[in-house]
């Protein structure tokens, strides 16, 4: 009997901080949505847009990757070249990004192969190379599971003429490629992912980097070292991000909202891409990673459901359950629809439930391994967050 009343307390705890949380991300989004109301007839006008460099990493065929890639090609900039960078000239994706190349012949493109990375971090060393060849001093670094509205650059890299803002980086809703899987993974992104950074901005502003789209002037770069400084790091937009803030530079969290597809993917696929972003959550900011244990709020509604109905006090358990239930729905509908527009976060809230749930079975499970498979490696992530490479996976996996 005893053990079932701990049990109710900690789902009462739970119930209550996961609630906290809430509040924080709705202040956080009405935070959000008041910065983004600057008119649009204050951006700069085309004489005073500074050129810009894209640099995109590519690797395989990724799902809608010429939907994504040619999205770059129709901006709205008067002046911009894109650079891409693969590991080997016999990368699948490089015959789709030369006859996207073909078909923009107006936008300046090249494209790189960089050979075997030498650096644990794949897509740091590509960001490295291009840099080096990158014509212009304002970089737009995005992956190649991105896809933007023709109004991206002209919307992101503004902010950057301020010799204060080093890095802009931008929120982003998950699009479904596919599959069960792919949804629950694309909606973690529209709604959990960005209610972290939402509560992050709130609470102390912006002191890291989202790596589907990371705007940044060479200068804050070499402040830091340059790309060298994180190719020992998975969560290497992070890590960029910290460092640049570190070194006195302020990071703008942009309004404009892009979209990161999310590959059809296999139970087995999804586990190690949410394993790999938690283990290295946990070892990058361990404190933090340690508190979100009590922001999930299915778990704590489940537990309370349980143990109230042995205690022999169904009202409870009903109470407890539907409240956890009432928190993920508002949480989906404000982050998921009321911030990045994810249509499905608004035709279907209840969606977000489940997806709390796994991603509180995933955190669990981040504490029993410090081992990760990224694309066709397995790594080990290491104390702070650097990650060293022990072996093949033998087979490709998501990025």
């Amino acid at each position: 009997m005893l053990i079932l009343y701990i049990l109710l307390g900690i789902a009462l705890l739970g119930t209550c901080s996961s609630t906290v949380f809430l509040g924080l991300v709705l202040l956080g989004a009405r935070k959000f949505r008041a910065e983004a109301r600057t008119p649009l007839d204050s951006l700069p006008d085309e004489a005073h847009l500074p050129p810009v460099s894209v640099l995109k990493p590519v690797h395989g065929l990724e799902a809608r990757l010429q939907e994504n890639l040619e999205s770059f090609f129709r901006q709205e900039y008067p002046d911009y070249e894109i650079l891409f960078a693969a590991d080997e000239a016999e990368d699948a994706a490089l015959p789709v990004i030369r006859a996207i190349c073909a078909r923009y012949p107006q936008v300046r493109s090249r494209v790189l192969v960089t050979g075997r990375p030498p650096w644990p971090n794949p897509p740091a060393y590509c960001f490295h190379r291009m840099t080096e060849v990158a014509a212009h001093d304002i970089l737009v670094t995005s992956d190649s599971d991105v896809e933007v509205s023709p109004r991206y650059l002209r919307e992101v890299v503004p902010p950057l003429l301020d010799p204060a803002v080093g890095m802009v980086t931008c929120p982003y809703r998950g699009k479904n490629a596919g599959g069960f899987w792919s949804g629950q993974d694309a909606i973690g992104m529209s709604v959990e992912m960005t209610a972290g950074v939402l509560v992050a901005n709130l609470l102390e502003g912006m002191k890291f980097g989202l790596g589907p789209t990371i705007a940044v002037r060479k200068d804050a770069l070499a402040r830091i070292g340059g790309y060298a400084a994180v190719g020992d790091y998975y969560m290497n937009d992070f890590m960029l991000g910290n460092l640049i803030h570190h070194g006195g530079f302020h990071i703008v969290l942009s309004s404009h909202v892009i979209d990161h597809v999310s590959p059809p993917m296999t139970l087995r696929m999804t586990w190690q891409r949410w394993m790999r972003w938690a283990v290295s959550t946990r070892q990058a900011r361990p404190k933090g990673h340690f508190g979100t244990g009590l922001v999930f709020a299915m778990p704590y509604g489940i537990l309370g459901f349980a143990a109230a109905m042995l205690l022999g006090h169904p009202g409870w358990a009903a109470l407890l359950l539907a409240l956890a239930v009432a928190n993920r729905t508002v949480e989906a509908y404000a982050v998921g629809w009321g911030v990045v527009r994810d249509p499905r976060a608004r035709r279907a809230p209840w969606f977000y439930p489940v997806r709390d749930l796994l991603g509180f079975v995933i955190w669990g499970a981040s504490y029993l391994s410090r081992r990760s498979v990224w694309r066709d490696s397995k790594y080990e992530v290491l104390a702070g967050g650097r990650v060293a490479m022990r072996q093949s996976a033998g087979n490709e996996q998501p990025q």
